[in-house]
């Protein structure tokens, strides 16, 4: 496939089921993402069972992937999250600065859930949910 075009690209921070060997793999997408390398960001990891959550707020660090996508990606993507215009949907676009290993500073779209998603979940401690998930079969 070839590369994303850099006028239609835009780079996604990744943190539960859509990393490499996730039940959403963001590899399954076409054209392929490109990976760009790993990072974190400040924030609080909520449980929801079969997925994550991400707050951006609190003292804790996210860790997850960084991918270079282009922009019938990125609008499956809003599909899957269940972002809403009005601001009602599951989860909600943000744009965060991610430190990435030998890269340095990417912005990146990640997708942060919507407040009332979290009121009565669990934290993730470790921020780190390939690490918390349940084992697949």
């Amino acid at each position: 496939m070839p590369d994303p075009e850099p006028s239609t690209a835009c780079h996604v921070f990744v943190y539960g089921t859509l990393r490499a060997g996730g039940s959403n793999d963001i590899r399954r997408f076409r054209p392929v993402p490109q990976w760009v390398g790993q990072g974190a960001v400040n924030g609080t990891l909520y449980d929801l069972g079969a997925y994550p959550g991400m707050a951006l707020r609190g003292e804790g660090r996210v860790v997850g992937e960084v991918y270079l996508v282009c922009a019938e990606v990125e609008a499956a993507l809003d599909r899957l999250e269940e972002v809403r215009d009005d601001d009602t949907g599951e989860y909600r676009r943000r744009m965060v600065r991610v430190p990435v290993a030998g890269v340095g500073d990417v912005d990146c779209l990640v997708y942060e859930i919507h407040p009332e998603r979290v009121r009565e979940a669990a934290v993730i401690l470790s921020g780190d949910w390939v690490d918390h998930r349940p084992p697949r079969p």
